[in-house]
């Protein structure tokens, strides 16, 4: 058992329940992602996909047109957007029950994605590259995922020197949820950021105390899924990393996670049906 302190999300007046923890699906609308099985290139596949997440168990599909990847290259604001937008159109069409997340470090494109119907903000940059989107985000008000990143998606490899990993991260964390609380952003998701600015060991050293951060008294979020951490420790590939992402996204449960980011909806579905039977639980 894990006590997690806050349980519900505020999304646009719907109470979303995280006492059983939340799949979240991966949706990028970029011809560069990292894994090449979550990316998509026009509306019917994006629609066909959106619906089989659905029914394999997502309760959040988090869209992205920027790939955050490590050297990952540069895009203009209105490209993203743009992407974002025609993604956001039509899952509110044909989805009109899904929760959709948009996942931008930009508040232009949270902003656009927000009035087209995405119903929370997935900053993987904690709003360090963008200093509008902690006041946006409070305008909107919607629910913020704040993750914890170094630098730009550019930069962030050669940025893993912390004095104490894990009191760096949760202070760096704490300092911005209370920024976030002053300016009235009362739906928070905290992200510690798994590979992003860390390395292997790092990564690693994360999952084993990410119990720590149940300190920040918000839900936790852990996106691991087919990550290097995973596929370079087991020297393999992307696509081999399904059963390391499993195992990953387990043991994020047993910590505490209310929220796992996954590019396969059905096996980490399970994962959290298999935790829950195995006597499991967020209280």
């Amino acid at each position: 058992m894990m006590q997690v302190s806050k349980k519900t999300l505020n999304i646009r007046g719907r109470l979303m329940e995280l006492s059983t923890p939340v799949v979240m699906g991966i949706l990028n609308i970029t011809p560069d992602s990292f894994y090449a099985g979550s990316r998509i290139s026009s509306v019917d596949e994006l629609v066909d996909k959106a619906g089989q997440m659905q029914k394999e168990g997502a309760g959040i599909i988090d869209v992205g047109g920027y790939s955050t990847r490590p050297g990952a290259k540069e895009i203009d604001p209105e490209e993203e957007a743009d992407r974002v937008e025609s993604a956001i159109e039509p899952l509110n069409k044909y989805f009109p029950d899904l929760i959709l997340s948009v996942d931008t470090f930009r508040s232009s494109v949270a902003s656009r994605a927000v009035y087209k119907g995405a119903h929370m903000i997935n900053d993987v940059s904690g709003g360090i590259l963008d200093d509008s989107m902690f006041d946006v985000a409070a305008a909107l008000k919607v629910p913020y995922i704040l993750m914890h990143m170094r630098g730009t998606p550019q930069t962030m490899n050669q940025l893993t020197n912390y004095n104490q990993l894990i009191p760096d991260i949760l202070k760096d964390l704490k300092e911005k949820v209370d920024v976030l609380r002053q300016k009235g952003v009362a739906d928070i998701i905290v992200d510690p950021g798994f590979g992003f600015a860390k390395t292997i060991a790092q990564n690693f050293e994360l999952m084993k105390n990410l119990h720590a951060f149940h300190l920040l008294d918000y839900p936790l979020l852990v996106g691991i899924s087919r990550k290097t951490t995973i596929y370079k420790t087991l020297n393999i590939t992307a696509e081999e990393a399904l059963n390391g992402t499993t195992v990953l996204n387990t043991l994020a449960l047993q910590q505490g996670a209310s929220i796992i980011r996954v590019h396969d909806v059905k096996p980490a579905a399970e994962v959290v049906k298999l935790w829950i039977a195995a006597g499991n639980s967020m209280n």
